[in-house]
């Protein structure tokens, strides 16, 4: 038995990051990677001189850690991750613990912390957000998994995540299985959201008001000292800043191709699944699809005509209602999120602590903002909270930019500027404030095509009814649907 705190497994940029993290806080670390050269090489650099073991195998790293035995897996999400546990499932014994820091699906960290609690073993699936900075630096950590886990590994992940006021972490239990990974999908699902709208207000700045990119970098400067005032927000101002060597902007060199790693899409997925409208992060993940089609949009550009654009007289009045618009927009995408969230934990009956996940995320991660501390504000007050629209707070809000919000979307279809985020964001919230919706209408057309029947607003609701409406279909009905 050794004296390693703790082993990690996957050097890649945010394995050694972790690493090197987690050594500066006094731990030491015992280090494993595949391709063996990694090990030495880590070592022998950014390792050198520092409390960290090299181990050219797996029975290696068991030797070198103290009992119980904690290794950290950063390694590709999917096969790779299975593979590695059935590896440690070899060489650890019972009571040892095994932590997924990958971005994994959570249903795959759902089957795998049964799989490894039947074997003796704990199991913890985290989110880790930040990227590499967060990594080396304080990023935000969202573990689940086997409960009893958690007091064995809250000290380290504790000592290396983000601090935000008073020292409170960045990091605490979230629930059991899948949930730590759960919450950490929808937060990139929020990031997916926050990313477009960013871009979808960029877009409008400079085809619309013309604006240069230094010009726009001064904006974002602005914002970035309100209440948008956030990580995403700050490093726009950045890039847009930044010159090539040229001397002009990078960014208008850069090709209009997004690319994505899967956990918008898993985002997506769920929410489909779980019947809960999460649009806005649904057009930010199609937003992308549409970004990759680049040889079908130039031949489409060729032939179809473009609307003149019209800037609005007053440039400054109208950037202050795409601040406000965006504002909205972004309380629109975290109120749909929460909503996945609540979802998922009546259905998994995770126990989450809604304003302890706004908590989380308020520093280290890629959404991390000012705006974070409101929203665990709210459900501090009220932790049964049903939407973040109906927080006093977030409410004075979006009904202060609800003219700011119709301008800025009217004003992007007159001029043919797709704003699929902001235009969901706008349409969802018209939709839940609706006292009555069309779905009536849609409910008569299933029942004529499907006989699936429907309820009448002068009946009590759960009472379910039919109409032969040719006069030749019959009265039977298909069995009833309700979401």
């Amino acid at each position: 038995m050794g004296n390693a705190d703790v082993g990690l497994i996957g050097l890649a940029v945010m394995g050694e990051n972790l690493v090197l993290n987690l050594e500066s806080k006094g731990f030491h670390v015992a280090v494993y990677n595949r391709t063996t050269s990694k090990v030495d090489e880590f070592v022998n650099g950014r390792g050198a001189g520092k409390k960290i073991t090299a181990c050219h195998s797996l029975t290696e790293l068991t030797a070198a850690l103290s009992v119980p035995r904690k290794a950290m897996i950063m390694v590709k999400a999917g096969q790779a991750v299975d593979d590695t546990i059935e590896q440690l499932l070899e060489v650890f014994e019972k009571g040892d613990i095994i932590i997924d820091g990958g971005n994994s699906n959570y249903q795959d960290t759902m089957r795998r912390t049964a799989y490894v609690e039947s074997k003796g073993l704990l199991y913890i699936g985290t989110g880790v957000s930040g990227g590499e900075e967060g990594a080396l630096k304080g990023p935000s950590i969202m573990p689940g998994g086997s409960a009893s886990a958690w007091s064995y590994v809250k000290p380290m992940l504790q000592a290396i995540c983000a601090k935000v006021e008073g020292g409170a972490p960045c990091c605490d239990w979230v629930g059991e299985n899948g949930a730590g990974h759960f919450v950490k999908m929808v937060h990139n699902g929020i990031e997916y959201g926050d990313m477009q709208l960013i871009c979808e207000t960029y877009d409008l700045m400079k085809n619309v008001l013309s604006l240069s990119c230094d010009e726009m970098g001064d904006v974002f400067d602005e914002w970035n000292k309100g209440s948008l005032g956030s990580y995403l927000i700050e490093i726009t101002r950045d890039i847009l800043r930044y010159k090539d060597n040229d001397g002009k902007p990078l960014t208008e060199k850069i090709l209009d191709t997004a690319g994505q790693k899967g956990t918008g899409k898993w985002t997506g997925i769920a929410a489909l699944e779980f019947g809960v409208p999460l649009t806005l992060i649904g057009e930010a993940v199609f937003g992308r699809c549409l970004s990759a089609a680049k040889d079908e949009r130039l031949r489409a550009a060729k032939i179809f005509s473009t609307p003149k654009i019209t800037s609005p007289q007053d440039k400054k009045a109208f950037i202050k209602d795409l601040e406000k618009a965006l504002y909205a927009s972004k309380v629109v995408s975290y109120a749909q999120g929460y909503l996945l969230m609540r979802e998922a934990a009546k259905e998994y009956k995770w126990n989450l602590n809604y304003g302890g996940i706004a908590l989380m995320w308020r520093g280290g991660c890629i959404i991390r903002s000012v705006f974070l501390g409101k929203i665990k504000e709210a459900f501090d007050k009220n932790p049964s909270l049903e939407n973040l629209l109906l927080d006093p707070f977030f409410k004075d809000i979006i009904e202060d930019a609800q003219g700011s919000w119709r301008r800025v979307v009217s004003t992007a279809v007159q001029n043919g500027i797709p704003t699929p985020a902001l235009a969901s964001a706008l349409s969802y919230f018209d939709g839940y404030r609706s006292e009555r919706l069309p779905a009536n209408l849609l409910q008569a057309q299933r029942d004529y095509f499907g006989a699936h029947t429907y309820e009448r607003t002068d009946k009590p609701r759960g009472e379910f009814f039919h109409t032969n409406w040719t006069g030749h279909g019959g009265n039977t009905s298909a069995s009833t649907y309700t979401v």
